[in-house]
């Protein structure tokens, strides 16, 4: 383990040794991969949105089997039982609430008021004016290199205008996978990186090694709105052409069958995802279409990292899948990256000396 110390906002804020963070991905952050990142020093996210509340309950007692360091859970804020999922951390005593969408601001309160550090994870400045002045703790901001969800704006341009814009910790996300990233989101004025792809790409991580293969042999990603209506950065596979070539009707016949799917794996009733599909509605102003749509992503992204059938789902991918061609433990990939940013500082400051 490296004896490097990069002491930051982020690291002060959450009691993690080092400035790194394992953004919440579904189907692949479970107990292993996020005990893994916080043994090794780093934040790790445990993402909740494909549990029923009691399989939540279980993998927070799984991680902190697993791990005495700070982690935290990623929560969808417009989900029907988001206030239930709340209470759930703070009785754990969970570190760290993130989120995909901005929470309510009510909601922000009632976990700091319990000590628990709120971070959202924003797409624009606007967005993280907004949680900052709603009390966030921190932000987290991905650029449109990052993998899932994702916009249209460079993080090299992003990262910058969020930074000036708020006075609280700002990770960066979207393009990054080693100490160079690190060393110059630092530059920029953050407080630490948050990577999905690169810790996806490890021993720890639980993805079918057939699957993890697939992501060391491609280069291409693409971004689609055939998954669920929204921009969503996938690896470009046979299904993701037939899906981007496919008919609207098609893709709502198929959603409809995903819909009744991911019901039965999350045990939700059909009122709960329809009172989620109003909530979702309403917060993204997305048409019914899109909504039911949204079905897709829980059952063609299982489909791949938990079934490993990648000719039947789809695999999200930043676009830094291009430049890893290895699977380290988290342990060996966040001692790289401490070590190298740490010796890029180093030698920066060396040459501006001479």
């Amino acid at each position: 383990m490296t004896d490097q110390v990069l002491n930051t906002p982020l690291t002060r804020l959450t009691g993690v040794r080092h400035p790194v963070v394992q953004t919440g991905m579904g189907w692949v952050a479970g107990p292993r991969l996020v005990s893994a990142v916080a043994n090794a020093g780093g934040l790790g996210i445990l993402a909740s949105a494909t549990m029923t509340l009691d399989q939540l309950a279980t993998a927070i007692e799984e991680v902190r089997s697993r791990t005495e360091a700070p982690f935290g859970v990623n929560l969808r804020a417009d989900a029907s039982d988001a206030g239930d999922r709340i209470d759930l951390l703070i009785r754990k005593r969970v570190k760290v609430a993130s989120f995909a969408l901005a929470p309510r601001q009510e909601l922000i309160a009632k976990l700091k008021d319990a000590g628990v550090v709120v971070i959202p994870s924003v797409g624009a400045r606007r967005h993280a004016e907004k949680v900052a002045a709603w009390g966030a703790d921190a932000v987290l901001v991905q650029g449109g290199e990052g993998g899932g969800h994702t916009g249209a704006v460079a993080t090299t341009l992003l990262l910058p205008q969020v930074v000036d814009a708020v006075d609280i910790p700002v990770i960066a996300a979207g393009g990054f996978f080693d100490g160079r990233g690190l060393a110059a989101a630092l530059a920029y004025g953050a407080a630490g990186v948050a990577m999905g792809t690169r810790f996806l790409l490890t021993s720890d991580s639980s993805v079918p090694d057939a699957v993890k293969r697939l992501y060391l042999g491609t280069s291409d990603t693409v971004v689609t709105r055939q998954v669920d209506g929204m921009p969503h950065r996938v690896l470009r596979t046979p299904l993701v052409n037939a899906l981007e070539s496919s008919g609207r009707l098609s893709g709502l016949v198929r959603a409809v069958r995903n819909a009744a799917r991911f019901r039965r794996v999350s045990g939700m009733s059909w009122p709960g995802m329809i009172r989620d599909g109003l909530a979702m509605k309403h917060g993204k102003e997305l048409s019914w279409s899109q909504v039911l749509m949204a079905a897709n992503t829980p059952m063609l992204l299982k489909a791949a990292m938990v079934d490993g059938r990648p000719d039947l789902g789809v695999m999200a991918s930043g676009q830094v899948v291009a430049l890893i061609d290895d699977l380290p433990s988290c342990e060996e990939l966040i001692d790289a990256v401490v070590t190298q940013a740490a010796d890029v500082l180093r030698g920066l400051g060396a040459n501006l000396a001479d």
